[in-house]
């Protein structure tokens, strides 16, 4: 009967410790204080686009922390926390850097986009909402490469990727 209840009590241990390692670890803080920006922007802002220098990278796999969809290394805290008022314009946040940049977005619809090297010049990322929500969109400007920092702009345009 000892046996038993200790097979029982294993395999629960077991279970728990499995179920726990499954579960990813969320390290990015959506409401910490940006590193660099605060933005308040409604539809139809100008000038367009709007640039906001930052540094990219972190210590931060965005694709073991986020989602397996997301690529390079970030930092903990948001680069950049845009509250944007919608209207009918699509809403889309790029990086311009002379490096490798990679772009994760939590949205106010609690999702998180990510892109590596779709915006401009090859090695920029970009996030295109069609059809924006208003709320805060928590903005990381990543490294492609872990330990590589690059001086880079967020872009934020209703019109054009860069």
């Amino acid at each position: 009967m000892m046996d038993k209840a200790r097979f029982l009590s294993a395999s629960v241990t077991a279970c728990a410790a499995m179920l726990i390692a499954g579960t990813p670890v969320m390290a990015q803080d959506t409401a910490a204080v940006p590193v660099y920006h605060k933005v308040e922007l409604s539809a139809g802002f100008t000038p367009d686009p709007q640039f906001f220098g930052v540094t990219s990278g972190g210590s931060i796999s965005a694709n073991g922390s986020v989602s397996s969809r997301c690529a390079g290394y970030i930092a903990n805290a948001p680069d950049v926390r845009l509250h944007y008022t919608s209207g009918s314009f699509p809403l889309i946040i790029s990086t311009r850097s002379s490096g490798d940049t990679t772009l994760v977005v939590h949205a106010p619809d609690g999702r998180w986009y990510c892109d590596d090297d779709g915006g401009e010049s090859g090695l920029n990322a970009m996030v295109r909402f069609n059809s924006p929500q208003s709320g805060r969109y928590a903005i990381w400007v990543g490294s492609y490469r872990s330990g590589e920092n690059v001086q880079a702009d967020v872009a934020i345009s209703e019109v054009s990727s860069q």
